[in-house]
């Protein structure tokens, strides 16, 4: 069987050009990378008055046993233009920490994919490097600043920004710069996030243009005075600078999937430690030019479903009008309590004990006023039996639900009809939706609402630091922001052991981290790590280049 890699090659794909035209982009509007990429500059594509709705897709909690959500998301896209539908997908773009580690890409898989995948996992058109110098050469001038004089009285102890690196880096968690002297800069403790849980990447993701931009990266707090005061971009007046490295990153990327659909591939925060979407511009952008977006959240519908609904639909008329989950029967088996190696033998009781997990995903979307459709994601070892066992668990639970097998058949194919169809009437329902909690609550009662009503736990611990910090908050007129949970994305709890769908525990915030230019508050609960590290076999042993400069061994 040809792995994604074999297939996305053989893809005869369309020049970009044609796949710009063909969805409405005007020539003046793009900017070619090669044959098969381009940046589209938004505001040279005419306006229409009616938007294209939007399709979030999400999902139950991640196992190893795979979800395939980028799959299902490039397949039900192009199961709507099968249908007739103009459809536009929005995808974050993948980080090089999960591709070279052991996550894989961001591109789909199978016949459901966009290409050139091995293009887009490696580099793509360079916007992660622009976001990572803007990051970098902000640190670089805080540093200066302190050196130079510190006009601003900025205390060493009390820099809150970090230097980031688009790399699984467990060596950069924790360093000490400025040895070496006086003429080194001032000693002190830092250390390093990846690029993907950056301020500035929140910021890229969330900006509506170049203003916008600007106005958010001038608003972000480097760290604090001796009496304790923040200092922001503006203090040091670079904003300008910054928006200038990344103001050719700010246009989306269009590539297409597979079956020719025109697909938006833009920015990447990651959803266990960041927001988890891609930008509002080009979720925007292709409202202006298609009839249906469909768009994802990374990991779980409680991270990045969550923060979508409650950060992202706030900043930017991006609200989804429908929402599908995605599940497995083999994840399902391993919430279950099937162990890993048993998951291809059937298995009725762990696949009914592992329904919990999703049905507490199902009504958690409810709570946002939508009612999903569940996609069974169709894995070559599912038997008819368990999908129809499924199907018909969906149906008592009052779900509309679909056996997506677009891996195999693509959803240029017959394999995503049926979720298309199921999704396409669910647009045709009026949406209620609003999200969880009215910015006016304080940030403590914030983030218990999403603890309690979200992940279902008994209450929310907050550190002693963490209690500090919620003061710092509400001193310096912060309580208005949204919250964006920084937690494990493999349980409902902040334990990535708890599987299923776990009662009566406590989730513990240990800090706060104010991210006032992206506009919300991180609550970092448990363990989960800012700067993630590598597995001890990681996939770039796999990777490697024959001398015609063919790429092997990605996914």
């Amino acid at each position: 069987m040809p792995n994604d890699l074999d297939i996305s090659r053989a893809a005869k794909m369309q020049p970009i050009a044609a796949v710009a035209q063909a969805a409405g982009i005007p020539d003046n509007a793009l900017e070619l990378y090669g044959r098969y990429k381009a940046k589209v500059d938004p505001a040279l594509v005419p306006s229409r008055e009616e938007l294209g709705k939007v399709v979030l897709v999400t999902a139950m909690s991640p196992t190893p046993a795979g979800e395939g959500k980028s799959t299902v998301t490039v397949g039900l896209g192009d199961a709507l233009a099968r249908a007739g539908r103009k459809t536009v997908i929005a995808l974050r773009e993948p980080s090089l920490g999960p591709v070279l580690g052991m996550k894989g890409g961001a591109t789909g898989g199978g016949y459901s994919q966009v290409v050139p995948m091995e293009e887009i996992n490696l580099h793509f058109t360079g916007d992660f490097h622009a976001i990572t110098s803007a990051n970098n050469a902000l640190a670089a001038l805080v540093d200066n600043h302190i050196f130079q004089g510190n006009a601003l009285h900025i205390d060493p102890r009390r820099i809150t920004f970090k230097r980031v690196l688009d790399m699984n880096d467990r060596a950069l968690r924790n360093i000490v710069i400025g040895l070496g002297g006086p003429t080194q800069g001032t000693p002190r403790e830092d250390g390093f996030d990846i690029t993907v849980a950056s301020e500035v990447m929140a910021i890229f993701c969330l900006a509506t243009g170049i203003e916008d931009l600007t106005s958010r990266l001038a608003q972000i707090t480097v760290g604090y005075t001796y009496d304790r005061k923040p200092v922001t971009v503006a203090d040091l007046g670079v904003q300008g600078a910054l928006a200038l490295l990344l103001k050719d990153a700010l246009k989306p990327n269009l590539v297409q999937t597979i079956a020719g659909t025109p697909a938006l591939v833009h920015g990447g925060p990651f959803a266990n430690i960041a927001h988890g979407c891609n930008s509002v511009i080009a979720t925007g952008l292709a409202r202006e030019l298609a009839d249906v977006v469909v768009t994802e959240a990374g990991f779980g519908a409680d991270l990045g479903a969550e923060k979508y609904m409650d950060i992202t639909s706030r900043v930017a008329d991006v609200a989804p009008d429908a929402v599908v989950v995605v599940a497995t029967v083999r994840a399902l088996k391993m919430h279950g309590g099937v162990p890993r190696d048993r998951l291809d033998e059937p298995n009725p009781a762990g696949l009914e004990a592992g329904t919990a997990n999703l049905r507490r995903h199902v009504r958690n979307i409810a709570r946002f006023g939508l009612t999903p459709v569940v996609a069974v994601n169709r894995f070559t070892t599912d038997t008819p039996e368990e999908l129809d066992w499924l199907l018909s668990w969906c149906s008592e639970e009052g779900v509309e639900a679909a056996v997506a097998d677009v891996w195999a058949e693509g959803g240029g194919g017959p394999g995503g009809d049926d979720l298309a169809a199921k999704v396409l009437e669910a647009l045709r329902k009026p949406s209620a939706f609003a999200p969880l909690y009215p910015l006016q609550m304080s940030i403590e009662e914030k983030i218990r609402t999403v603890v309690q009503d979200i992940y279902g736990a008994d209450d929310v611990e907050f550190s002693v630091p963490a209690l500090r910090r919620l003061e710092e908050i509400k001193a310096n007129g912060w309580e208005h922001f949204p919250v964006c949970m920084a937690k494990t994305q493999y349980s409902f709890s902040d334990d990535a052991t708890k599987l299923g769908a776990p009662i009566g525990f406590t989730v513990h915030v240990r800090d706060l981290v104010p991210k006032t230019g992206a506009g919300f508050i991180v609550a970092l609960t448990g363990a989960v790590m800012t700067m993630p590290g590598l597995p001890k076999s990681p996939a770039a042993l796999r990777m490697g280049v024959a001398p015609d400069g063919t790429p092997s061994g990605l996914f």
